[in-house]
């Protein structure tokens, strides 16, 4: 009787164990999710899906703390992937970052919210960190592209370094169209691009369509050596309007911090007018003068990259 007691107990803890391994496979899944609006110090961000997005401004990187924990979506944080947390994405999608201080540009794989810390625009993984040329830095100057939908289900490959430079492309580096543009030198091993003929640099095709959704993409782990501008300028931007007299008052009720730019450009035909303080010298200066203006009201305003 007390063999059979003890069998039983013994079956019973080994299916316990198996559920609870299972359940953890299901919840490291993940799962698709777009997420409601949140606020983080005072500031509300508002997910959604844009198949559009294309910003700069500055990425930074997070890892041993958050090493081996859940992501916003259920996935399981893993430092050594090429993965990144953003604000208002939805989760899991393929981002292209694109380092527009070195021309450095791979695929991650966007599973996490963040970054928490202002001035900020995503947060790497350390292995994307590494592959980017941020990790020692800190931060970089960087532009960060929509690319689609990720598998669901899958480990997000690590990715080794490899050249693309063959490859045909299409990326421009930042929206900018009066600075020169130069040929940068691939990371350490891989071979030099190509010149470019034409002004615009590009990106390479580096996608892989995942197995019965071609729809789908996943980190490849290349990393392409685009051209970029020989020069980035950083700017706080405070808004965008599309109309002018809209801009004039904004630029009025921040003149206690310095001389404000109105600067136009033209959004879909539309013209729109961002009031902007810059260029500024470096992140520090960035910072700090996105701190003065969140003090004065304005928490919707951003660094951005030109």
């Amino acid at each position: 009787m007390r063999f059979a007691f003890l069998s039983r107990a013994f079956s019973l803890a080994v299916l316990a164990l198996t559920l609870a391994s299972c359940a953890g496979e299901r919840e490291n899944r993940g799962a698709y999710k777009v997420g409601q609006p949140y606020q983080i110090d005072g500031v509300w961000y508002y997910p959604k899906e844009d198949q559009f997005y294309d910003e700069t401004g500055i990425a930074s990187w997070y890892g041993e703390d958050f090493h081996g924990k859940n992501t916003a979506n259920g996935e399981r944080y893993d430092m050594d992937a090429l993965t990144a947390a953003h604000r208002t994405l939805p989760l899991p999608v393929i981002a292209r970052v694109t380092n527009l201080e070195n021309g450095r540009s791979v695929l991650v794989r966007v599973n996490d919210r963040g970054p928490y810390a202002r001035g900020r625009i995503i947060d790497l993984s350390r292995r994307a960190a590494q592959l980017l040329g941020v990790y020692d830095k800190g931060t970089a100057r960087v532009r960060v592209q929509y690319e689609g939908r990720a598998e669901i289900g899958g480990a997000p490959p690590t990715g080794g370094v490899e050249t693309a430079s063959t490859l045909p492309s299409d990326v421009h580096a930042a929206p900018i169209h009066t600075v020169a543009r130069g040929e940068l030198a691939p990371p350490p091993g891989a071979a030099a691009a190509p010149p470019h003929t034409t002004a615009p640099p590009v990106r390479v095709a580096s996608t892989v369509p995942v197995a019965g959704a071609p729809s789908e993409l996943v980190p490849d782990g290349v990393v392409t050596t685009v051209a970029v501008p020989t020069r980035t300028q950083l700017w706080v931007q405070v808004g965008a309007f599309q109309a002018r007299a809209n801009a004039d008052r904004l630029v009025v009720h921040l003149s206690q911090l310095g001389a404000a730019r109105v600067s136009n450009l033209s959004q879909n035909g539309r013209a729109l007018y961002r009031v902007r303080f810059g260029p500024l010298a470096n992140v520090e200066d960035a910072d700090a003068m996105l701190n003065k203006v969140i003090g004065q009201g304005e928490n919707g305003a951003q660094i951005v990259v030109d």
